[in-house]
């Protein structure tokens, strides 16, 4: 009897190399157990410490460490109960080397339930759905640790913080596992299964989200992803709660660690919308997604942000201005490193916008964009300036170049004129000859506007300057009597008050 006990605890899988790491070709790697049985403890032992921690009661009706193999197929849905009740004990593993023989036996359950729901074809019962769902609830909602953290990142995908990894994860992957698994399977009901994993599940699921773990934020989001494709009762939800993470995020905390992974998500729920686009998508673009480049730390997650909204203007291309427009409103001002960030973004877009489109926003964007040219940061002008290296741009500017020409050519002027990089004055003299050949008339007649502008600025601004000389010069001569102002640099002494009064 002991021999087929310990049959059953865990071993190493031969697959798994020296790192302690296997694949299982979900997209979730295993990590090797984080305990091992000590070798020569006898069977009454193991069962002794196990059901010190696995009661009876929980388990009662069939023996939870026997095998699926070993019971006929009209017992499996009960084992499979037993062994989901097994699982519902939690371990501390703060500590690797307390209740390490609990801890094996469990892992060893989890094993057997995902080989399980890998293999059956049967449909699940409702009990079998109620106490999955009960098991993952209890092994993975938790309450994170307390953040230490200072303040708002900078802003960049090198200020990220940290990742910290969970102890439990041995466990918890396994559990993800499963719960994937499980909402995959084809014997799941979505009918029946929509009752267990319900909206304070999926709530609390998204809640998960905000884990400093990497490898936990990537399991949510393919967990997530496969509950909105299974559920569809529960589609609106969740993109409402996903709205609200992001409005969260974006008006109040600037704080979450898993916008990255629900910006992936929603890149895939995008492209699935159904045409023509219904208000509540469009708002979501307008109110959510615009809004999002407003944080210091759209870096870590512009990459899917961007994808994001390139799939809106896929679905429905007369959207591009007013995401143009928008992006205007939430410029960097003040983030040199943000504005490149926006300047590849505006390229990307502009790559398949329209000509009516393009004509909606051409004049504030190049407004903008001339004032990038003529930043003092050289990477912002550098990127500003490659703008013009786009053929799609090229062909833009060129069907408008009377409206564009006058509001980029006295920012390449002013370049030539007076910026410091030279990388940045070969690009600027490129852009003026590019300009000079698409139409040198327009392009003459610009930098002749320019350069008279220019010499009324000199010459008003050396007449402003004659004129305060002559009114300082005659407030000189002018002697202090009656109620006369006077600028001092110091307090008036009673005297001179007693004077003036």
């Amino acid at each position: 009897m002991w021999k087929q006990l310990l049959s059953k605890l865990p071993r190493k899988s031969p697959a798994c190399g020296d790192s302690g790491q296997c694949s299982n070709g979900t997209g979730i790697q295993r990590t090797s157990s984080c305990g091992s049985i000590p070798p020569g403890r006898p069977a009454s032992a193991i069962r002794r410490m196990s059901s010190a921690v696995f009661p009876s009661s929980v388990v009662a009706g069939i023996e939870p460490l026997v095998s699926f193999k070993d019971v006929p197929n009209s017992e499996k849905q009960n084992l499979f109960v037993s062994k989901l009740s097994l699982c519902c004990v939690v371990f501390d593993f703060s500590d690797p080397n307390k209740s390490s023989v609990e801890k094996d036996i469990k892992r060893q359950a989890l094993l057997d339930l995902i080989e399980f729901v890998e293999s059956t074809n049967a449909r699940f019962s409702e009990a079998a759905i109620a106490a999955c769902s009960r098991m993952c609830a209890i092994n993975l909602f938790r309450a994170f640790p307390p953040s230490c953290r200072s303040g708002s990142s900078g802003g960049g995908e090198g200020d990220e913080e940290e990742p910290m990894f969970d102890p439990a994860w041995c466990h918890l992957q396994l559990v993800y596992e499963l719960l994937l698994k499980f909402i995959g399977s084809s014997s799941l009901d979505a009918k029946v299964g929509k009752k267990h994993f319900d909206h304070s599940f999926i709530v609390k699921l998204l809640n998960l989200l905000d884990s400093k773990d990497p490898r936990e934020r990537d399991c949510l989001k393919t967990i997530l992803h496969r509950v909105y494709g299974k559920f569809m009762v529960h589609r609106p939800f969740i993109r409402k709660a996903v709205s609200n993470i992001f409005y969260q995020f974006v008006f109040e905390t600037d704080r979450h660690n898993g916008i990255a992974e629900l910006l992936e998500v929603f890149g895939s729920v995008i492209s699935g919308f159904a045409l023509p686009l219904k208000e509540e998508h469009k708002i979501f673009l307008w109110r959510v997604l615009i809004p999002l480049h407003k944080p210091k730390s759209v870096g870590v997650y512009l990459q899917q942000l961007t994808y994001c909204v390139t799939q809106f203007l896929e679905k429905d291309p007369k959207l591009a201005s007013s995401v143009i427009i928008g992006l205007l409103r939430y410029w960097p001002i003040t983030n040199c490193q943000k504005e490149v960030m926006f300047l590849s973004e505006i390229e990307e877009i502009l790559e398949s916008t329209s000509q009516a489109e393009f004509q909606k926003c051409m004049v504030p964007l190049f407004r903008r964009i001339a004032h990038c040219i003529t930043s003092s940061h050289f990477q912002v002008a550098e990127r500003a300036l490659f703008v013009w290296n786009n053929d799609n741009i090229i062909s833009l500017i060129a069907q408008n170049r009377q409206v564009i020409m006058p509001l980029v050519v006295p920012a390449l002027e002013q370049n030539i004129q007076n910026h410091w990089n030279q990388a940045v004055l070969n690009l600027t003299v490129n852009v003026k000859k590019m300009l000079s050949e698409m139409d040198d008339d327009l392009f003459s007649s610009c930098l002749a506007k320019y350069k008279d502008e220019k010499e009324k600025r000199v010459s008003l601004e050396a007449k402003r300057r004659l004129t305060w000389e002559k009114l300082e010069s005659a407030a000189a001569f002018q002697p202090v009597t009656g109620h006369t102002a006077v600028l001092v640099g110091h307090r008036p002494s009673a005297n001179l008050i007693a004077t003036m009064i």
